[in-house]
């Protein structure tokens, strides 16, 4: 018989990229943190973010008030103004803090005195000024690495490793009065069984669901495990329609996921057709400046019109050492499969990249169960609208991590403990002798997401995709109920439910706006609001 074991804790962070760390960092000084890290510590789109984090820091060149409007206007018209307000203007102090911490961000060349040197900022696309503040082309490797030795070093935080989240437990599942969030039942990938975590906060901070689809520029770990645990646990969510695809992936059989960040056209690299051609002025008076969804948009339509395999994003005209110096990483990458980017154009495609929607939450990253919170790209807080802007996405990370933890010091003296929890039960389930059903199912379900809810959409193609979904999910369901569960298994059962959410979102909306292209439905509407889902 396993041995039943069970964690206790102040706080629960499930999730360890830079919206993880920065909560636990933030309320260890005051509480117990458990934080649960599916992979590796490092292993989340944090550490593979490359651009940077917007923030206006020099108010003489810009305002506070121009960040608001940029991502406004990115957003077309479905954010919410005073959460992209609250968010900008918290910016600097959330900059600030990463740099105390000890993240080296880039500065100028050309001072004496290299300490009193300003750093150097760069533009991406849908920004007016110069405001992003990176390390090199690896800002999220930086963040990811500085923050994580932190959490490592310090004694309130116990970091559990390989741990998969399965579900919540709440009150109300136990047949209490009430219904708040008391623990987590968690998979322990290294000694394969199920253990409890007791906890009296718990912080979903599992960043977004891009791995639905066939191509993406996310990691593996991004399956959607937050989204669909809190819809699991009765809580709404909000603007699943609108996934970010990313205009620039690169296209090599040998280079997965590897993205090229938008940093690249901010510093001048150029988008052409396969024959050489730029296509961008086409399309926006703002070329490769124009924000991610109408890139993606322009990309996607001159591959299908050319019947090309992918179209190239050129810096090739500028300065060797300065293409060198800002993009290391990619330079490198790239000349490992044998593209010198200082030479040669790089071929690229769209990629699923970000979601725009999530668990709803307020300002404090409070979702609608008691005592559960949702932060970074899990969460909807009205600050992306139906398009986020470039480099808003580590910022809402570090801005509604330390609301949250604010949020939850000021409750920790009144929130006793949650009594002792019930186990695991698998004494009805067996080992799987099946594991090419979860095989067949993964790729099914990513294929016709990506082909029927991709970057342009029809309601036929919808209805279809919704059709498919609810046969996968009647199998996968049957299956979670007769075998043990195992990391395939839990991530295919969340990504299901998020794929079933994000058809029944962009069913919903009955125009086109933003990231969200519906050809049935080509006019955009008067008066958008948020598409809301709410649990049965």
């Amino acid at each position: 018989m396993k041995q039943v074991v069970e964690h206790l804790s102040d706080l629960l962070v499930i999730g360890s990229g830079a919206a993880g760390l920065t909560l636990a960092l933030h309320l260890a000084e005051n509480a117990k943190v458990i934080l649960l890290s599916k992979g590796p510590l490092s292993e989340g789109s944090t550490y593979y973010a490359q651009g940077g984090i917007a923030s206006v820091f020099d108010d003489k060149e810009d305002t506070i008030e121009s960040h608001v409007a940029d991502t406004l206007i990115a957003g077309a018209g479905l954010c919410d103004e005073t959460v992209v307000t609250y968010t900008a203007a918290n910016a600097k102090s959330a900059i600030q803090w990463l740099i105390e911490s000890g993240v080296a961000f880039d500065k100028e060349e050309g001072f004496a005195n290299q300490d009193e040197a300003p750093y150097h900022l760069t533009r991406e696309g849908g920004h007016s000024h110069r405001r992003i503040f990176h390390a090199a082309d690896a800002t999220g490797k930086a963040v990811q690495l500085t923050l994580q030795e932190r959490v490592l070093a310090h004694p309130n935080i116990t970091v559990l490793e390989r741990f998969n989240a399965i579900d919540l437990i709440t009150t109300k599942k136990l047949g209490l009065s009430g219904n708040r969030v008391v623990g987590a039942y968690v998979w322990n990938r290294n000694a394969e069984h199920v253990e409890t975590v007791r906890a009296r906060f718990v912080a979903l901070a599992t960043g977004g669901s891009s791995k639905v689809y066939q191509y993406t520029s996310n990691p593996d770990v991004t399956s959607g495990d937050g989204i669909a645990m809190a819809w699991r646990a009765g809580c709404r969510v909000a603007n699943m329609e609108f996934n970010q695809f990313h205009p620039t992936c690169l296209y090599h059989a040998d280079a997965r996921n590897f993205l090229l960040t938008e940093a690249l056209r901010g510093e001048g690299a150029y988008l052409r057709r396969p024959d050489g051609s730029r296509f961008m002025p086409d399309f926006d008076d703002r070329a490769e400046l124009a924000p991610r969804d109408i890139v993606a948009r322009a990309i996607d339509f001159e591959m299908k019109r050319l019947g090309a395999d992918c179209v190239y994003l050129d810096i090739s005209h500028k300065p060797k050492n300065f293409v060198i110096k800002h993009f290391p990483t990619i330079y490198q990458r790239c000349l490992a499969l044998g593209i010198d980017i200082t030479k040669a154009p790089i071929p690229v495609v769209p990629a699923a990249h970000y979601t725009c929607g999530g668990v709803m939450t307020d300002l404090h990253g409070q979702t609608d169960l008691n005592g559960l919170y949702a932060i970074g790209e899990v969460a909807y807080t009205g600050l992306h609208g139906a398009n986020r802007l470039a480099s808003n996405s580590l910022l809402e990370c570090l801005v509604f991590a330390r609301a949250a933890a604010e949020d939850i010091e000021s409750q920790l003296s009144k929130i006793p403990m949650p009594g002792p929890l019930p186990a695991w039960d698998e004494s009805l389930v067996c080992n799987s002798d099946e594991e090419v059903v979860i095989a067949h199912n993964w790729h099914e379900l990513r294929l016709f997401m990506w082909d029927y809810v991709g970057i342009v959409r029809t309601d036929k193609r919808l209805q279809r995709a919704l059709r498919r979904v609810q046969l996968l999910q009647q199998e996968i369901n049957e299956y979670y109920s007769n075998f043990r569960v195992s990391n395939n298994l839990l991530e295919l059962r969340n990504l299901v439910q998020v794929a079933e959410l994000i058809i029944h979102s962009a069913m919903s909306r009955k125009e086109s706006r933003g990231l969200h292209c519906n050809l049935d439905h080509p006019e955009t509407l008067a008066n958008p609001q948020p598409t809301i889902l709410q649990p049965a």
